[in-house]
């Protein structure tokens, strides 16, 4: 089992650092492009909303931390390919959530479709949960740089419940 900082076996070098930077390319400019090809616009802003709805200048800094922070975990991850056991599932847990990510964007804003959306994002918070509880026993780093996200999509599943819920 690799545990955060342990360096044996893990790769390194420019393929590293190339790696590296795609995975948080991928995560962050994914995210973005969810977000630009279905931006709120006037139908979410006619919703009812609860009185602890974040602003919305709030959502672009904290996704794009949470995106860099979810690009990191799934290098390390990466690094991990065929030298720790349940390496490779943790990727695939990753890709799973990841797809329900930036699925949810294009249905909660696109679809305008917010019980829909509460399905999907129901869906993201058990895959990140085993995504994180699988990625705990490959690499305790990759595991813990996905608890904000948790923790966010948590909030985000209250929230996007409340405005189903009132409108």
């Amino acid at each position: 089992m690799r545990r955060a900082g342990s360096e044996h076996g893990a790769r390194s070098g420019t393929a590293s650092g190339a790696a590296l930077a795609g995975c948080i390319a991928l995560c962050v400019v994914g995210g973005a492009a969810s977000g630009l090809a279905t931006p709120p616009g006037d139908w979410y802003a006619s919703l009812a909303k609860p009185s602890w709805t974040p602003p919305g200048w709030l959502f672009g800094p904290v996704w794009t931390a949470l995106y860099a922070m979810m690009g990191v975990s799934a290098w390390r991850l990466w690094r991990m390919l065929g030298r720790a056991p349940g390496a490779g599932r943790s990727l695939v847990l990753f890709g799973a959530q990841l797809a329900f990510n930036f699925a949810w964007t294009p249905v909660f804003f696109g679809m305008r479709a917010p019980g829909a959306a509460l399905a999907v994002i129901v869906v993201l918070w058990a895959f990140i949960a085993a995504t994180i509880a699988s990625s705990w026993r490959v690499d305790r780093a990759a595991g813990g740089l996905l608890v904000p996200y948790l923790a966010w999509v948590t909030f985000a599943t209250a929230l996007n419940a409340a405005i189903w819920r009132i409108n």
